[in-house]
């Protein structure tokens, strides 16, 4: 019914390009499996990025580690930033088992880390206030829970998904869409069933936007519901926000005259890193979609660097392994596998498989993302 590949597919390389079918065809005809070394990395970041967020190792790793074959991996832990034409993954083992796997693992790499990335982009504008990851419904629905993890562990405080929230171990995050005033036809009516139905464990956030100006939405719902209510949201279309700070400027003001200092003010809707600053003086919190889940992808490529052992590359790469370090003043730098890094200098890729079994247990979704506002406070200041 849905155009999707199965597990079964990616595992058996049948969503790979045609062109390594032909090739495999070709060297299993001629005998042909050399020991390879390869390098995923992006020549350049979309958009104008300085730094990428590196998502989907965790998937990646698991793919290989389902083959079955003796594959070496190194890579940079899930959540670290990344930056163009450094490797983010090195991969050796025999090409033929390689080979029809790379279109997935690129595809795995690419848009998680677009979608990370656009994520902590907001949370770092956000300045502290929360953001939730509100764009699964901009992306097929078989990848839902990819656009939210790799959302939340790029700095998202929670997802709107229910299977992605079960997922992550988490609520999901959403109270009330325009359908329900709309089928109810009130805004306050529509709050009032929501508090009098709706779990006491949910916050009560009331829309605000559906019939009326907003600011007096905002006070017919502040003064129907009292200290109950947590906070107010504006979707407002764009055709209508006008000089939307001021507007939001206004609203704050009219709640706290009347004693509603408690409300807090949610936004959502066309928001992105660009739209989110100016309104930080009035806003508690950010409901983010389309911006993140239709991120653009991150082009990494996979590329072999060494052939039993002698280095190799395409025009335009640098042939041999290598090892991407950083010093003790945070400066990065590659340097030839063969020489002893200088002193102060440590390697950034870590093994993760060995022999094509795992090393080690994958870090947590929640771990990812700490390591995500780690790398904001550290190598971001």
């Amino acid at each position: 019914m849905f155009h999707i590949a199965s597990e079964k597919d990616i595992l058996k390389g049948s969503v790979t390009d045609a062109y390594f079918v032909r090739t495999m065809e070709i060297l299993k005809h001629e005998d042909a499996n050399p020991r390879v070394v390869c390098e995923i990395r992006a020549g350049s970041l979309p958009d104008g990025w300085e730094w990428a967020v590196f998502a989907g190792l965790g998937e990646a790793m698991g793919l290989l580690a389902a083959l079955n074959k003796p594959i070496q991996a190194r890579a940079l832990p899930e959540g670290s930033l990344c930056y163009a034409q450094e490797p983010v993954m090195v991969i050796e083992g025999r090409y033929q088992d390689i080979c029809v796997y790379e279109t997935a693992l690129l595809g795995l790499l690419c848009q998680a880390t677009g979608i990370a990335t656009r994520a902590a982009r907001c949370k770092l504008v956000a300045e502290g206030r929360p953001v939730y990851s509100f764009g699964a419904r901009r992306m097929h629905p078989a990848i839902a829970p990819l656009v939210d993890r790799s959302a939340f562990i790029g700095g998202c405080d929670g997802v709107s998904g229910v299977l992605s929230a079960e997922r992550l171990g988490m609520p999901p995050v959403g109270t009330m869409p325009h359908a329900l005033m709309l089928v109810l036809g009130d805004t306050v009516g529509a709050i009032l069933a929501f508090d009098k139905i709706v779990s006491k464990d949910i916050p009560r956030i009331a829309l605000i936007d559906t019939f009326a100006d907003e600011k007096f939405e905002a006070l017919r719902v502040a003064e129907a519901m009292g200290k109950r209510l947590n906070a107010i949201r504006l979707d407002t279309p764009s055709s209508r926000r006008g000089d939307f700070p001021r507007l939001l400027e206004e609203v704050r003001w009219e709640l706290d005259l009347r004693g509603f200092q408690h409300v807090k003010i949610l936004v959502s809707g066309g928001l992105t890193d660009q739209t989110i600053p100016p309104l930080n003086p009035y806003v508690d919190g950010y409901g983010v979609g389309t911006f993140i889940s239709n991120s653009p992808v991150v082009d990494f490529s996979l590329d072999i660097v060494e052939i039993e052992d002698e280095p190799v590359a395409k025009r335009g790469k640098r042939s041999g392994k290598k090892i991407l370090a950083v010093s003790a003043s945070g400066e990065r730098r590659l340097f030839p596998s063969s020489i002893k890094l200088p002193k102060g200098w440590k390697p950034l890729l870590q093994e993760m498989l060995s022999d094509g079994k795992l090393v080690g247990p994958l870090p947590s979704a929640q771990e990812i993302r700490e390591q995500v506002l780690r790398g904001f406070e550290e190598d971001l200041r």
